[in-house]
């Protein structure tokens, strides 16, 4: 709900989130130490990164071009000139005691992304800026009664900080812009936004006001690591300060952290502001000057993305508008129906859709029961795309389509070659068809004259007898002409 009624009026959320998304690189952003998921503790760790004396930080080019390309896929205006500066702070897993980041002149200003909501409005959430900045180690205090351990595989881990315009009003918009930007990231192959790895991760800030007064003080909930648990602490926050509101109680200005466990949100301390980091210009960088041609150059780089995939699967083939949304959705989706596509040899739009409906239907079906994604499926495309031209040519029905797909998951084979082994070929020969009617109507003559003195409804009865007798390979379209000719005319 954007407003929540209750006796004091009509409180309206209000959210921004801060998203801290891994940019795609082999190595970290001032450090030439290896990115990669996984390596035992410590062992991904420079002089740099262990904040050694005497070392000093070194640009890594290929994520700053990683940065403008996710500003330009996310609308955003690339600034030519933009400076880093120290964030003053204490964690144990911080070796240096302040993080490099950018504060008042970061690499892209503004932005925004389009999301459409269940109702089907469309809302505009525009962003602040997106600054680079590197990540922090990670202290791990479960292997012990007595110690912490500090894995320092992360430390200077090179991060995109998204950061919206507090213009989101429920926990659904806030779930869909952040599973929208999750999507452009994966086709601008800038970020893999596995937030299960904590590549992709989001801060929330909530707060409550009343329509036309001004905003709330703000609770900010940190390190949110999923979509589901994004929208559960925004449904508890949301909950919590109203209660606070409406029994006269004044919101603090706190950083929180949502346990996933309870469904809650528990304060952590009293939220910063700017000045409590004591921001001042990084004093062993430059100031990060581009070459507008080189903005352009990346430019040119920007694959067609989800907005844009979503109308052309509309305007090619007909596409429902909610079927084309899910296949662009998911880059992984979009190539796997695209080239299943290609693979029919097609340009018919009856065979795109039936391609999408089975996609969106009974593939979708079987990854789901397997708990498997697009990327992993046991059916390729082209094995895909030749079981729908199998039942576009009428060699086998889609009753039996269901069925071979099925053994297609199970056996690893191809659609053609389970057909011929099984003999489930359609029976497309209109004699034998009539063959197996005249004997199906012969042995229910009182049935028949049933149906002819007014009750149709038998119809199907003498379709699934028929289709009993040929083992469901009847072609379904013939024999209902078959069988309405012969029950009008005559055995």
């Amino acid at each position: 709900m954007d407003r929540i009624e209750t006796t004091g009026g009509k409180w309206e959320v209000v959210i921004g989130l801060e998203v801290h998304a891994q940019i795609i690189s082999n190595s970290k952003l001032f450090s030439s130490a290896s990115t990669k998921f996984g390596i035992a503790p410590n062992e991904n760790v420079s002089f740099v990164d262990a904040a050694l004396p005497g070392v000093l930080p070194v640009m890594n080019s290929f994520c700053v071009d990683q940065a403008i390309k996710t500003g330009l896929g996310l609308n955003g205006n690339i600034n030519l000139v933009s400076l880093f500066d120290r964030k003053n702070y204490f964690y144990p897993d911080l070796p240096q005691g302040y993080q490099i980041s950018q504060y008042k002149h970061p690499l892209v200003s503004g932005g925004y992304i389009d999301i459409e909501k269940a109702d089907g409005s469309v809302r505009k959430i525009n962003l602040e800026r997106i600054h680079m900045e590197q990540d922090a180690g990670k202290s791990i205090h479960d292997q012990s009664a007595t110690k912490s351990f500090i894995d320092l595989n992360r430390a200077g881990v090179a991060l995109m900080e998204i950061v919206t315009k507090p213009d989101m009003r429920s926990a659904e918009e806030a779930s869909i812009f952040l599973r929208k930007l999750r999507s452009i990231l994966r086709y601008l192959g800038t970020c893999d936004g596995n937030m299960e790895e904590g590549s992709m991760r989001a801060d929330l800030n909530v707060s409550l006001h009343l329509p036309g007064t001004e905003l709330g003080t703000r609770a900010e909930i940190k390190n949110v690591n999923s979509i589901k648990f994004l929208a559960a602490a925004v449904v508890f926050e949301t909950a919590r300060q109203t209660e606070i509101l409406e029994s006269g109680g004044i919101v603090e200005q706190e950083t929180r952290l949502f346990d996933s466990a309870t469904g809650e949100t528990r304060s952590m301390r009293s939220k910063e502001d700017a000045q409590d980091y004591r921001y001042f210009p990084e004093p062993d960088l430059p100031p990060l000057v581009l070459d507008p041609a080189r903005i352009e150059a990346i430019r040119r780089t920007i694959p067609e993305l989800p907005d844009a995939k979503t109308t052309r699967l509309q305007r090619d083939y007909d596409l429902p508008s909610y079927d084309a949304a899910v296949i662009a959705s998911e880059m992984e989706i979009a190539n796997f129906y695209e080239e299943a596509l290609q693979c029919t040899g097609s340009g018919d739009k009856d065979v795109a859709k039936m391609l999408s409906n089975w996609l969106l239907g009974d593939l979708f079906s079987l990854l789901n029961k397997h708990g498997e994604s697009i990327g992993n499926s046991f059916v390729s495309p082209k094995d895909f795309a030749e079981l729908i031209m199998l039942i576009k040519t009428d060699v086998i029905s889609g009753k039996i389509a269901k069925d071979v797909l099925e053994i297609m998951w199970k056996e690893r084979k191809r659609s053609s070659d389970i057909v011929e082994e099984r003999g489930w070929r359609q029976i497309t020969c209109p004699n034998e068809i009539e063959s197996v009617v005249q004997k199906v109507l012969e042995e229910h003559g009182d049935k028949v004259t049933e149906y002819r003195n007014g009750k149709e409804k038998l119809f199907g009865f003498f379709v699934g007898l028929a289709m009993q007798r040929t083992q469901g390979k009847a072609n379904p379209q013939l024999l209902n002409e078959v069988l309405r000719k012969l029950l009008t005319e005559g055995v």
